[in-house]
């Protein structure tokens, strides 16, 4: 605990006496004095009587140490039942006990033994499984637990949240093979603590243990585990049983079972097993989905000087999957949408995602949190290695667009749902901490102690953390000792204001030339509200100053007031431009005031990615923007590039240079910029050009702009690619066609709407939903009640994603509205 939260509970411990003490001191060894203090009488108002602590959420006590875990496992397909036998070896953590604890959620318990003798001396609740050997044992003796079990994922209580909207842990996708469009496959969910709905252990990210599981499939279905597979033997009847093993240990979470029909194609780093599992129909593009995994395993043991320490690393799709992607110890969980060919993953890559899961070997699965609280020492480094990564492969001003939309993000979530400290004890959920805290300002947090002490120490320090801490669970105390240790400098200060307060800094800055002194006069408030942030922030940061021929200076300055002017001179002549925080650095809102000049100015000069495209943006309509955007539309960076299209000024001389960025422009996002553009300005002369592209280009987010021009000009031909590119698999241009269609009010096209909202993702099943339901008058009845009785079936599953579910149910409700307000009370199925 530290002082300030003992200072705290002292206080409100003194407050809370009624009763009137002797305080007494009495000295050491035998010259014994009793001094008597003045009597003291403490009464708490009425108001103070009613002070509680605050809300604090433990790491889990550890009373008894779980070492291995061996799994013997088969699959009821049909009851959707894990049957399991479970070895357990564990030992105390000091104490000697008698009393085994264990999580096991809606299991029938078929038989017991401790150390091989059978015992009936336990008790169940269906959540917890209490043993109690007939002996003490001692933390110098292991026991071995064998757990005969039937485990009832399906069964019992389901609940989730927006992270991980399920937490039945382990999942049977299509299990009786009723939908031909759908895989049979079997995945598991163990973050946060679910994996104890198919196994019995210790489901506490402070716990860790080795593994070993025997996994009985048929014949016809790979498996996935952690660790190598030892060996897969026939059984002689259709099935076969692969055995696992890991033997360095992770926590109970990160146990992992993938069970489908997989296409894997092997790679590899320097000699380890780098695997893709993917379904068949996207075999050739397994490399591509996963690309850069072999080279992002080097970068990150480079710079970590902490060679990748894990057996393998493999990556499984997995159908259904109700979290993003999870970063299960040598063998990640991704969701379909990571799943695409070859034209969807052109300038779509899945960079983010693959770096994110890779770096969680390192932080979460090396070194781990030992309690939900500590969550973002788990994703704050894994979403901080998005942004490495993108600088490193891309460049600077892709790893800043990333920076800048995190920041954003992190923004946005506040405004919405207000601030909590990063390490947050006082969650009232552990799913809570599934957040843009914990993912979003961790890492913007650690950018921040990057540029503070530089690379070189930065990387130390985690190489230092890492080396500490290997295989155990930690707190954020010992990632600010590695530092510490590192670099000799006390960082209490950093870690305090930006680990332990909540919220961010808001600046206010206003900008001066003192004509007298010849100096930059610089007044920053910070305007944070104090109930909700720390009131002054520590805030050492870069101050920017281009001089009168454009020449950057730079001046590191500490704001650590909430009222404070700086003063810098470069020179006696008034600056072009003074940027706060010039590098980009900080995690803070900060209001300016500036000039049309000034702005232009940025735009022109070598600034950090945000303050150009912001600069570029104020520009819009100003009288010297066209040239300004004329200048930026062949930039090295396709972000910037796209701005520029975005926001120039589409005239007779703009529209050849646009098609030819339509035609040439190396990056499909200026290509569909340059589209839309084009589009806005008037696209009839353009429709040849949006022919072409649907003939020629590859990239779907420019054939769905390409189709769209073409639906904007009234051009008779769009039906007719419509119907051509209405089966690609693409969210983009999906939603072009369903416009084209819309537009036709042909009910023909009834089989493309109910097909594609039965089959798409869940990131695309949204607006999909939203166009249906502008479609859905131009029905016959009858294809109205085919599809309500479709989508019912959706609403109707227990198994199916449940914010699928509860968007399908309103959109059906929203039809069934639109259509009685068109046609007054209807008796057809969509609107019963």
């Amino acid at each position: 605990m530290n002082l300030k939260s003992f200072s705290l509970l002292l206080l409100l411990f003194v407050v809370a006496c009624k009763s009137t003490k002797d305080v007494v001191y009495t000295a050491p060894m035998s010259d014994i004095e009793e001094t008597i203090l003045d009597t003291m009488q403490i009464t708490a108002s009425s108001k103070e009587a009613n002070i509680e602590l605050p809300n604090y959420n433990p790491s889990y006590t550890r009373t008894i140490d779980l070492l291995h875990t061996k799994l013997n496992l088969k699959f009821d397909w049909q009851n959707q039942y894990v049957l399991g036998v479970a070895d357990l070896t564990l030992k105390p953590i000091f104490y000697a006990t008698s009393t085994i604890g264990l999580h096991a959620t809606n299991f029938d318990i078929k038989s017991i033994k401790v150390n091989g003798v059978a015992t009936n001396a336990y008790e169940y609740d269906g959540e917890e499984l209490i043993i109690k050997h007939t002996k003490e044992i001692t933390r110098s003796e292991e026991v071995v637990v064998t757990i005969d079990y039937v485990a009832k994922p399906n069964e019992g209580p389901v609940g989730g949240s927006a992270a991980i909207t399920s937490d039945k842990g382990l999942f049977f996708i299509n299990p009786l093979n009723e939908d031909p469009d759908k895989p049979q496959q079997i995945w598991t969910q163990g973050e946060t603590e679910n994996n104890s709905r198919w196994f019995p252990t210790i489901d506490r990210p402070n716990e860790r243990c080795t593994q070993e599981i025997y996994v009985t499939v048929q014949d016809r279905f790979k498996s996935l585990s952690n660790g190598k597979m030892m060996s897969s033997k026939s059984n002689g009847n259709g099935t076969r049983t692969d055995y696992w093993k890991q033997d360095k240990p992770h926590a109970p979470y990160l146990f992992m079972l993938a069970i489908g029909e997989y296409s894997v194609t092997k790679d590899s780093w320097k000699g380890k097993p780098v695997e893709y599992y993917v379904e068949e129909e996207y075999a050739a593009d397994a490399k591509e989905i996963f690309n850069h995994t072999p080279e992002m395993i080097g970068f990150f043991s480079d710079i970590l000087d902490y060679p990748y320490p894990w057996d393998k690393y493999s990556s499984v799709i997995c159908r259904d999957y109700v979290s993003g992607a999870m970063e299960n110890t040598s063998a990640v969980i991704f969701g379909e949408f990571v799943q695409k060919n070859h034209r969807q993953l052109i300038d779509n890559d899945n960079d983010l995602i693959v770096a994110h899961e890779l770096f969680h070997h390192w932080f979460g699965d090396l070194v781990t949190c030992e309690s939900w609280a500590n969550l973002t020492l788990n994703e704050g480094f894994a979403n901080y290695s998005e942004y490495l990564w993108y600088e490193h492969k891309y460049g600077r001003m892709r790893a800043d667009l990333h920076k800048m939309t995190e920041l954003r993000n992190y923004v946005g979530s506040v405004d919405n749902q207000g601030a909590h400290p990063l390490i947050h004890y006082g969650y009232e959920d552990k799913e809570d901490m599934f957040d843009a805290h914990s993912y979003n300002k961790g890492g913007l947090v650690l950018h921040m102690l990057r540029d503070y002490l530089g690379d070189d120490a930065f990387f130390a320090g985690l190489h230092r953390y890492l080396i500490d801490n290997e295989y155990t669970a930690v707190e954020t105390a010992e990632l600010r000792m590695a530092f510490e240790d590192v670099t000799g400098q006390d960082l209490n200060w950093f870690f305090d204001q930006w680990y332990f307060e909540s919220g961010h800094p808001q600046l206010e800055v206003i900008y001066d030339f003192d004509t007298d002194s010849k100096e930059v006069v610089i007044q920053v408030e910070q305007v944070q509200d104090p109930k909700e942030n720390a009131p002054i922030y520590q805030l050492p940061t870069t101050v920017r100053i281009y001089d009168e021929i454009g020449k950057m200076h730079e001046r590191q300055i500490l704001l650590n007031e909430r009222s404070q002017e700086v003063r810098l001179k470069i020179s006696d002549l008034k600056p072009q431009l003074v940027m706060i925080d010039g590098d980009d650095i900080l995690l803070a809102e900060i209001t300016e005031q500036r000039s049309t000049t000034e702005y232009e100015y940025m735009a022109t000069y070598d600034v950090p990615y945000k303050y150009k495209v912001n600069a570029l943006k104020k520009l819009k309509g100003t009288a010297n923007a066209q040239p300004i955007y004329l200048a930026h539309m062949d930039h090295e960076f396709y972000g910037v590039r796209s701005i520029a299209t975005q926001n120039i000024k589409v005239d007779a001389s703009v529209e050849s240079m646009l098609v030819g960025k339509v035609k040439t422009d190396p990056h499909s996002r200026v290509r569909s910029r340059a589209l839309v553009a084009l589009t806005n300005k008037d696209a009839a002369p353009h429709t040849d050009l949006a022919k072409e592209v649907l003939k020629k280009q590859e990239a779907y987010p420019v054939v769905a702009e390409a189709l769209m021009l073409l639906k904007s000009a009234g051009d008779t031909d769009a039906i007719m690619y419509a119907e051509q590119l209405k089966d690609e698999k693409s969210g983009a241009v999906a939603s072009a066609v369903a416009d084209i269609f819309i537009d036709s009010k042909d009910p023909k096209y009834a089989d493309f709407f109910t097909d594609k909202i039965m089959n798409t993702s869940i990131y695309e099943f949204f607006p999909l939903m939203s166009k249906y339901g502008k479609y859905v008058p131009y029905m016959r009845a009858d294809q109205r009640s085919d599809a309500a009785t479709q989508f019912s079936a959706i609403a109707m599953n227990p198994g199916e994603n449940n914010y699928k579910k509860f968007m399908i149910t309103s959109a059906m409700n929203n039809m069934r509205n639109n259509l009685k307000g068109r046609n007054g009370d209807s008796n057809d199925a969509t609107t019963q």
